[in-house]
This record gives structure tokens, sequence and C-alpha cells, in this order.
């Protein structure tokens, strides 16, 4: 009897969990990406702060996190970030952009270099420095020129020209097919000039 009864509990919360994921998540999960196809379109169009907020029709990302969250899919808090940030919300830019977990290397890059921006925005240049280099080691692709150069300018605004040198000399040496390093070797002469 106990045997059977031990079975019998794994079989009704075995029955529980797929009545969950099947009439409840799965739904949840369809109507979150009903909403953000429209929050998308008018991030897309560079509507952010309508992406945000929404219209009478149809939820921004603010309330499409707020009742989803995650369900929306992990690129909500991407788009969310990015829009916070270019409507100037910095902190909530950060705590959003923080959340991106994606698996692909150029959004994830592109998070950690959005956050990199931020604190650029909030004169945390340190902090921007240190997410620029995340997101070029994220990438390891064309991308991370364009990171590596938003870290060398931060590292001479701070006063750092070796740090600052280190990052141009990566993009000539490592990423010299991407379009930035076409003028690379100006931000590099800057510096040897001056020294």
């Amino acid at each position: 009897h106990l045997i059977s009864g031990c079975v019998a509990a794994v079989l009704v919360i075995a029955l529980a969990v797929i009545a969950y994921n099947r009439f409840i998540l799965q739904p949840k999960k369809a109507q979150a990406a009903d909403q953000m196809a429209q929050a998308e379109r008018w991030f897309e169009a560079g509507e952010y702060e309508l992406s945000l907020t929404g219209d009478d029709n149809s939820l921004g990302f603010d309330d499409i996190i707020s009742q989803y969250g995650s369900k929306a899919g992990k690129a909500v808090y991407l788009y969310a970030g990015i829009a916070k940030y270019r409507t100037g919300e910095y902190e909530e830019a950060l705590s959003l952009l923080k959340k991106y977990k994606g698996d692909d290397p150029i959004l994830l890059g592109r998070a950690q270099a959005c956050i990199g921006d931020t604190y650029v925005e909030l004169e945390d240049l340190k902090a921007a420095i240190s997410w620029y280099e995340k997101a070029a080691a994220t990438t390891d692709n064309l991308f991370a020129a364009g990171y590596l150069i938003k870290a060398g300018i931060a590292a001479e605004e701070l006063g750092d020209s070796a740090k600052a040198l280190s990052f141009y000399r990566k993009v000539k040496d490592q990423y010299a097919n991407a379009p930035e390093a076409m003028e690379i070797d100006k931000y590099i002469s800057r510096i040897e000039i001056a020294e």
C-alpha cells in the first residue's frame, strides 16, 4: 500500500506540473509574446517612451515585465534597458540590463556595452571600462573593436593613457578588419604625441 500510495502521489504531482505548464504557463508566454511584438515595433521605430509605457491597445515593456516577467523572454530586459537608457532613466536601465542573461554572445555583449554607456552617463568611468572590457571579451569579434575604443576613451578621460593605449593597440592587433580599426592610428598617435 505504501508503494502504490507513493506512485499515486508522484502521478498526481506530475499531472499537476503538466496541467500548470499547459494551461497557465504556455498561455502566459503566448500572451507575453503578443504584447512584446508591438513594444518591439515601437522600440525599432525609436519610440522609446512609447515602447516602455504602451498605449490604450498594447502594453509597453514596463507593464510586460510587471505582468509577465521573464515569461516574455529574456530579450524584454535588453529592450527595456536600452529604452530606459535612451530616455535618460539610467539607474532603471542598469537594473534591467543586468537582468539580461541571453545566450547570444552578440546580444549579451551589446547589453554589457550598454551598461558601460550607462555608467559613462552616470560619470563612473571605472565601472564603464570594466563593462566595455566584458563586452569585448563576450563578443570577441569585430564588435569588440568598438567596445575597446569606448574603453580607451573612458581611460583617457580618467587620465590613464597607458591603459587607453593598450585598448587601442588591441584593436589594431586583434581586430584590424573592424570598421572602427580604420582610424585607430589617430587614437594611438594622439597618446604617443602627448607623451
